[in-house]
Protein backbone atom coordinates (compact mmCIF):
# COMPACT_ATOMS: atom_id res chain seq x y z
CA UNK A 1 0.00 0.00 0.00
CA UNK A 2 3.15 2.31 0.10
CA UNK A 3 2.23 3.94 3.51
CA UNK A 4 3.28 3.17 7.01
CA UNK A 5 1.47 2.97 10.60
CA UNK A 6 2.63 5.23 13.31
CA UNK A 7 1.87 3.19 16.61
CA UNK A 8 2.81 5.58 19.38
CA UNK A 9 2.01 8.95 19.42
CA UNK A 10 3.55 11.54 21.23
CA UNK A 11 1.88 13.81 23.78
CA UNK A 12 2.13 16.93 21.92
CA UNK A 13 0.64 15.36 18.84
CA UNK A 14 -2.99 14.50 20.89
CA UNK A 15 -5.16 17.52 20.76
CA UNK A 16 -8.79 17.21 21.54
CA UNK A 17 -10.20 19.13 18.57
CA UNK A 18 -8.19 17.56 15.28
CA UNK A 19 -11.25 15.53 14.15
CA UNK A 20 -9.68 13.98 11.61
CA UNK A 21 -7.76 12.00 13.79
CA UNK A 22 -9.85 10.91 16.18
CA UNK A 23 -12.34 9.73 13.79
CA UNK A 24 -10.11 8.67 10.85
CA UNK A 25 -7.16 7.95 12.90
CA UNK A 26 -3.89 7.97 11.29
CA UNK A 27 -3.88 6.38 8.34
CA UNK A 28 -5.05 7.62 4.86
CA UNK A 29 -7.93 7.16 3.26
CA UNK A 30 -7.26 4.41 1.22
CA UNK A 31 -6.87 1.95 4.54
CA UNK A 32 -10.78 1.96 5.15
CA UNK A 33 -11.06 0.05 1.75
CA UNK A 34 -8.72 -2.21 3.02
CA UNK A 35 -10.23 -2.78 6.28
CA UNK A 36 -13.86 -3.97 4.57
CA UNK A 37 -11.61 -6.44 2.51
CA UNK A 38 -9.84 -7.76 6.03
CA UNK A 39 -12.87 -7.71 7.46
CA UNK A 40 -14.74 -9.82 5.19
CA UNK A 41 -11.42 -12.52 5.18
CA UNK A 42 -11.19 -12.43 9.01
CA UNK A 43 -15.32 -13.12 9.63
CA UNK A 44 -15.05 -15.65 6.96
CA UNK A 45 -12.34 -17.41 8.27
CA UNK A 46 -14.15 -16.99 11.88
CA UNK A 47 -17.35 -18.56 11.06
CA UNK A 48 -15.35 -21.48 9.37
CA UNK A 49 -13.64 -21.89 13.03
CA UNK A 50 -16.80 -21.15 15.27
CA UNK A 51 -18.52 -24.08 12.61
CA UNK A 52 -15.58 -26.69 13.24
CA UNK A 53 -15.54 -26.42 16.99
CA UNK A 54 -19.52 -27.62 16.85
CA UNK A 55 -22.58 -27.06 18.18
CA UNK A 56 -21.73 -26.46 21.65
CA UNK A 57 -20.49 -22.55 20.61
CA UNK A 58 -24.40 -22.24 19.87
CA UNK A 59 -25.38 -23.02 23.15
CA UNK A 60 -24.41 -22.62 27.04
CA UNK A 61 -20.69 -22.15 26.89
CA UNK A 62 -18.42 -23.80 29.07
CA UNK A 63 -15.57 -22.56 30.88
CA UNK A 64 -12.55 -23.61 27.75
CA UNK A 65 -14.99 -22.53 25.29
CA UNK A 66 -15.58 -18.87 26.53
CA UNK A 67 -12.15 -18.93 26.89
CA UNK A 68 -11.81 -19.74 23.24
CA UNK A 69 -14.44 -16.66 22.22
CA UNK A 70 -12.37 -14.59 24.20
CA UNK A 71 -8.81 -15.42 22.53
CA UNK A 72 -11.18 -15.85 18.96
CA UNK A 73 -11.66 -11.89 20.08
CA UNK A 74 -8.26 -11.09 20.23
CA UNK A 75 -6.74 -12.61 17.26
CA UNK A 76 -9.39 -11.26 14.67
CA UNK A 77 -9.19 -7.43 16.01
CA UNK A 78 -5.55 -7.19 15.11
CA UNK A 79 -5.46 -7.83 11.38
CA UNK A 80 -8.43 -6.03 10.88
CA UNK A 81 -7.73 -2.91 12.13
CA UNK A 82 -4.09 -2.42 11.97
CA UNK A 83 -2.21 -2.07 8.32
CA UNK A 84 0.97 -3.17 8.96
CA UNK A 85 -0.35 -7.12 10.36
CA UNK A 86 -0.91 -9.28 7.56
CA UNK A 87 -4.27 -11.76 7.42
CA UNK A 88 -2.03 -15.35 7.25
CA UNK A 89 -0.52 -15.32 10.81
CA UNK A 90 -3.98 -14.71 12.82
CA UNK A 91 -6.01 -17.24 10.39
CA UNK A 92 -2.56 -19.72 11.56
CA UNK A 93 -3.62 -18.96 14.91
CA UNK A 94 -7.30 -19.31 14.57
CA UNK A 95 -6.55 -22.69 13.33
CA UNK A 96 -3.91 -23.34 16.45
CA UNK A 97 -7.19 -22.24 18.39
CA UNK A 98 -9.29 -24.84 16.20
CA UNK A 99 -6.99 -27.73 17.04
CA UNK A 100 -6.27 -27.38 20.87
CA UNK A 101 -10.12 -26.92 21.42
CA UNK A 102 -10.87 -30.23 19.74
CA UNK A 103 -7.85 -31.50 21.21
CA UNK A 104 -9.42 -30.75 24.38
CA UNK A 105 -12.10 -31.80 23.89
CA UNK A 106 -11.10 -35.39 22.71
CA UNK A 107 -9.53 -35.46 26.14
CA UNK A 108 -12.41 -34.85 28.20
CA UNK A 109 -13.89 -37.60 26.39
CA UNK A 110 -11.60 -40.24 26.98
CA UNK A 111 -10.77 -39.08 30.80
CA UNK A 112 -13.03 -38.88 33.32
CA UNK A 113 -9.89 -37.06 35.32
CA UNK A 114 -9.50 -35.03 32.61
CA UNK A 115 -13.33 -33.83 32.17
CA UNK A 116 -13.20 -33.04 35.75
CA UNK A 117 -10.44 -30.82 35.73
CA UNK A 118 -11.52 -29.06 32.44
CA UNK A 119 -15.41 -28.72 32.93
CA UNK A 120 -15.56 -29.00 36.71
CA UNK A 121 -18.13 -31.41 38.34
CA UNK A 122 -21.84 -31.59 39.60
CA UNK A 123 -22.10 -30.65 43.42
CA UNK A 124 -25.23 -31.82 45.31
CA UNK A 125 -26.84 -28.36 47.35
CA UNK A 126 -29.78 -29.98 48.63
CA UNK A 127 -30.85 -33.51 49.81
CA UNK A 128 -34.80 -34.44 50.62
CA UNK A 129 -35.18 -30.69 51.59
CA UNK A 130 -31.84 -30.20 53.66
CA UNK A 131 -29.10 -27.75 52.77
CA UNK A 132 -25.77 -29.34 51.83
CA UNK A 133 -24.22 -26.54 54.18
CA UNK A 134 -20.62 -27.05 52.97
CA UNK A 135 -20.83 -27.60 49.87
CA UNK A 136 -22.88 -24.10 49.24
CA UNK A 137 -19.73 -22.58 50.47
CA UNK A 138 -17.20 -24.70 48.66
CA UNK A 139 -19.40 -23.52 45.77
CA UNK A 140 -19.67 -20.05 46.81
CA UNK A 141 -23.27 -19.88 46.57
CA UNK A 142 -25.48 -17.98 49.26
CA UNK A 143 -29.46 -19.06 50.43
CA UNK A 144 -30.44 -16.42 48.57
CA UNK A 145 -29.02 -17.12 45.16
CA UNK A 146 -30.02 -21.16 45.58
CA UNK A 147 -33.68 -19.87 46.62
CA UNK A 148 -34.11 -17.82 43.37
CA UNK A 149 -33.09 -20.60 41.26
CA UNK A 150 -35.34 -23.35 43.06
CA UNK A 151 -38.00 -20.38 42.47
CA UNK A 152 -37.76 -20.80 39.32
CA UNK A 153 -38.81 -23.91 39.02
CA UNK A 154 -42.25 -23.12 40.79
CA UNK A 155 -41.34 -24.11 44.32
CA UNK A 156 -42.31 -22.44 47.62
CA UNK A 157 -40.42 -24.65 49.89
CA UNK A 158 -37.66 -27.34 50.47
CA UNK A 159 -39.94 -29.76 51.39
CA UNK A 160 -40.80 -29.97 47.61
CA UNK A 161 -37.66 -30.61 46.54
CA UNK A 162 -36.01 -34.55 46.16
CA UNK A 163 -32.24 -32.84 44.67
CA UNK A 164 -30.53 -29.98 43.38
CA UNK A 165 -27.44 -29.95 41.44
CA UNK A 166 -25.37 -27.70 40.47
CA UNK A 167 -23.95 -28.58 37.49
CA UNK A 168 -20.35 -28.38 36.13
CA UNK A 169 -21.28 -25.42 33.32
CA UNK A 170 -23.07 -23.58 36.02
CA UNK A 171 -26.75 -24.23 35.60
CA UNK A 172 -28.82 -25.21 38.83
CA UNK A 173 -30.77 -28.72 38.50
CA UNK A 174 -33.71 -29.47 40.55
CA UNK A 175 -35.88 -32.41 40.80
CA UNK A 176 -39.01 -32.10 43.09
CA UNK A 177 -40.09 -34.87 45.48
CA UNK A 178 -42.84 -36.53 44.26
CA UNK A 179 -44.44 -36.58 48.06
CA UNK A 180 -43.67 -33.01 49.75
CA UNK A 181 -42.78 -32.59 53.11
CA UNK A 182 -43.21 -29.88 55.28
CA UNK A 183 -39.59 -27.40 54.72
CA UNK A 184 -38.10 -24.33 55.14
CA UNK A 185 -39.82 -21.66 52.97
CA UNK A 186 -37.56 -20.34 49.98
CA UNK A 187 -39.68 -17.34 49.14
CA UNK A 188 -38.02 -13.77 49.56
CA UNK A 189 -38.28 -12.68 52.86
CA UNK A 190 -39.75 -8.80 51.67
CA UNK A 191 -43.05 -10.66 50.83
CA UNK A 192 -44.64 -10.87 54.03
CA UNK A 193 -47.91 -10.50 52.72
CA UNK A 194 -47.32 -14.05 50.69
CA UNK A 195 -45.33 -15.24 53.89
CA UNK A 196 -48.94 -15.09 55.38
CA UNK A 197 -50.14 -17.06 53.13
CA UNK A 198 -48.22 -20.44 53.42
CA UNK A 199 -49.58 -22.73 55.57
CA UNK A 200 -47.79 -23.33 58.85
CA UNK A 201 -46.75 -27.29 59.36
CA UNK A 202 -48.43 -28.10 63.17
CA UNK A 203 -45.58 -29.04 65.31
CA UNK A 204 -42.79 -28.82 63.06
CA UNK A 205 -39.53 -26.12 62.59
CA UNK A 206 -36.91 -25.55 59.84
CA UNK A 207 -33.25 -24.34 60.64
CA UNK A 208 -32.50 -21.81 59.43
CA UNK A 209 -29.18 -22.26 58.28
CA UNK A 210 -29.64 -26.04 56.78
CA UNK A 211 -33.71 -26.60 56.85
CA UNK A 212 -33.56 -29.56 58.62
CA UNK A 213 -37.42 -30.22 59.49
CA UNK A 214 -37.52 -31.17 63.73
CA UNK A 215 -40.14 -31.17 65.84
CA UNK A 216 -40.77 -28.32 68.42
CA UNK A 217 -39.46 -29.75 71.46
CA UNK A 218 -36.50 -30.42 69.08
CA UNK A 219 -36.23 -26.78 68.04
CA UNK A 220 -35.85 -25.61 71.49
CA UNK A 221 -32.24 -26.29 71.27
CA UNK A 222 -29.05 -26.83 68.75
CA UNK A 223 -29.87 -27.86 65.08
CA UNK A 224 -28.52 -31.59 65.21
CA UNK A 225 -27.27 -31.58 61.61
CA UNK A 226 -25.73 -28.32 61.58
CA UNK A 227 -25.40 -26.92 65.01
CA UNK A 228 -27.42 -23.61 64.47
CA UNK A 229 -30.12 -21.99 66.64
CA UNK A 230 -31.99 -20.07 64.34
CA UNK A 231 -35.87 -21.74 63.88
CA UNK A 232 -38.95 -21.18 61.79
CA UNK A 233 -42.03 -22.57 61.35
CA UNK A 234 -42.07 -25.37 58.52
CA UNK A 235 -44.15 -24.84 55.38
CA UNK A 236 -46.77 -27.60 55.51
CA UNK A 237 -46.96 -29.73 52.29
CA UNK A 238 -50.10 -28.87 51.67
CA UNK A 239 -49.68 -24.86 51.88
CA UNK A 240 -52.01 -22.88 49.26
CA UNK A 241 -49.21 -20.77 48.36
CA UNK A 242 -47.47 -24.09 46.99
CA UNK A 243 -51.19 -25.79 45.70
CA UNK A 244 -50.97 -21.92 43.22
CA UNK A 245 -47.16 -22.66 42.35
Amino acid sequence: MGYNCVLIMKKEEIHLGDIERIVLGQAPLEFMAEVLVRTAVIYLALLIVLRLLGKRMNAQLTITELAVMITLGAIVAVPMQIPDRGLLPSIVVLLCVLVLQRGLSYLTVRSRAAEVAVHGDVTLLVQDGVLQTDELKKAAISHEQLFAQIRSHDVVHLGQVKRVYLEGGGHFSVFKNPEPKPGLSVLPLKDKKLHKQEGKASGQHACLHCATVVDAQTARGACPTCGHEQWTHAVAETSPVAAEA
